[in-house]
């Protein structure tokens, strides 16, 4: 059992192995920054990257969108960097755009957000990241 209800193994399995199409919110062209680098790894690993930004950027050959509801088609999971009192809208905006996942990466974290998202009945991981926990579920997640 997780010690925090966020960190649960099985929401982890089911977002790495079972979602393929990952909006990432915050990600921007800039290849220093741990988004751009997170994406680029799911990238590597199958998924469909959705970059979300104000500036709507191509970013890794994928359009990026201003807003998670201006995206054309489905998004499985939100990934989210964003500072912890910012995220918890994304959450909402992940709710409402119907995704199957939400993930907070590593430091973001806001409880509410957890408790709104998961009572809608939408599986949410916080305060960790797929580059993290991919490693570990490797062999569940082939």
């Amino acid at each position: 059992m997780a010690a925090t209800p966020w960190l649960d193994k099985g929401n982890i399995r089911f977002m790495l192995a079972d979602l393929h199409t990952w909006a990432v919110v915050g990600l921007s062209g800039d290849p220093s920054r741990t988004a751009y680098r997170i994406a680029q790894f799911l990238q590597d690993r199958g998924k469909r990257i959705v970059p979300i930004h104000p500036d709507a950027p191509i970013v890794l050959g994928e359009q990026g969108y201003s807003t998670l509801a201006d995206v054309p088609f489905s998004i499985d999971c939100v990934d989210v960097f964003r500072r912890s009192e910012a995220a918890g809208r994304f959450a909402d905006e992940a709710v409402a755009v119907g995704a199957r996942g939400v993930w907070f990466q590593l430091g973001v974290v806001d409880e509410d957000a957890y408790r709104r998202t998961t009572a809608a009945g939408v599986p949410m991981v916080m305060d960790t990241c797929p580059a993290i926990e991919w490693p570990r579920l490797a062999a569940e997640i082939a």
